[in-house]
């Protein structure tokens, strides 16, 4: 693929994501709003809507490419985009949640190119915030009046449940040397596909297909969350900082057993051996360390797999997505967002 056409899609897709934020960020505002001052406080600092002081915020919300999937997946399956904003918002609130507690469990200083809302206000108003997103979410969609409402509520609250588990699961990693390609993948799933496949099964839902679509378009999510994951671990390690917002190398520095760390240290080619007496020490790496350990994952085929993965994964994505809509020129949104979680650089 050429450049221009890459600027294009990008260009596309930068303006898909930024009318879905336009017609989401009122719910999501009115949401947040209701939410005690001292919970509100912090989400509108980790939102970037606000500076600690309570001033009016030079931060970035973020992409929001999981409300775009719900409005997408609405309008693919013949519903109305702006019925489905109430579920759009409740996606972005549920996936806050976890970037809250994310950043308290990983110790991240930085999201979003400033520092983490609990280095600003502490980890206890960082965790009590992120509890009230996660209800709040569910309480969006409770009240809601849409004869899909109580079944998005239902199908958003299993899961956060699954994605729990995904991020229990990545925290045992972290103190295992054991840890198999296909574990990995499925904490992968569960930690990230999950919500995706939940924001695109609520968009059919709010379109009002019936159950065999639902789940099509769920798997649709799901698959294409996975590819997210691969990509977003590759950028975890070779990333420019000044496009991730996080410090160079963030993700090997803390020793995370991500996709493409377990594909090298379970590949039996050379760098594997290194790589894992590596990741033995205890403490962040210094920048040797992190050289020898990025060089490490290349030998053994760790960038390799997960950029080959990633395209095994859309492809399979593709396949659920035809099955949910046939007429994929009706799915034209939501092929723009799955090229451009796919194709993002590192």
């Amino acid at each position: 693929m050429n450049t221009f056409t890459r600027r294009r899609e990008r260009s596309e897709a930068a303006d898909l994501l930024a009318r879905s934020r336009k017609d989401v960020d009122p719910e999501l505002r009115a949401a947040v709003d209701s939410l005690p001052a001292a919970m509100r406080r912090v989400a509108a600092y980790h939102l970037g809507w606000e500076d600690p002081d309570g001033m009016p915020g030079r931060g970035h919300a973020g992409k929001a490419i999981r409300p775009a999937l719900v409005l997408a997946a609405t309008e693919a399956l013949g519903g109305r985009p702006e019925d489905a904003a109430r579920p759009a918002a409740a996606v972005e609130l549920a996936h806050n949640f976890t970037l809250l507690h994310d950043d308290v469990i990983d110790r991240d200083d930085t999201r979003r190119h400033r520092p983490t809302a609990w280095t600003v206000f502490g980890v206890a108003d960082a965790i009590v915030a992120g509890d009230a997103l996660q209800s709040l979410a569910l309480r969006v969609l409770a009240e809601d009046r849409h004869p899909a409402g109580a079944g998005a509520a239902a199908r958003l609250a299993a899961c956060v449940i699954e994605l729990c588990e995904g991020q229990h699961a990545d925290c045992a990693f972290e103190q295992r040397a054991d840890v198999t390609l296909d574990e990995c993948l499925a904490m992968a799933e569960a930690k990230t596909g999950a919500l995706l496949g939940c924001a695109c099964a609520l968009g059919a839902l709010y379109a009002g297909a019936d159950g065999p679509v639902v789940d099509a378009m769920d798997r649709f999510g799901r698959q294409a969350g996975l590819a997210f994951q691969l990509i977003d671990d590759l950028i975890g390690i070779w990333g420019d900082p000044a496009t991730t917002g996080k410090p160079a190398g963030a993700d090997l520095s803390a020793r995370k057993k991500s996709l493409p760390v377990v594909a090298a240290l379970t590949s039996g080619r050379p760098g594997a051996a290194e790589l894992a007496r590596i990741y033995e020490g205890e403490g962040p790496m210094d920048r040797v360390e992190l050289r020898r350990a990025a060089e490490a994952v290349e030998r053994a085929g760790g960038r390799d797999w997960a950029q080959s993965e990633a395209c095994v994964r859309m492809a399979g994505a593709m396949d659920d997505l035809t099955l949910a809509v046939p007429d994929l020129a009706r799915a034209e949104d939501l092929l723009t967002l799955a090229e451009f979680v796919t194709r993002r650089s590192c």
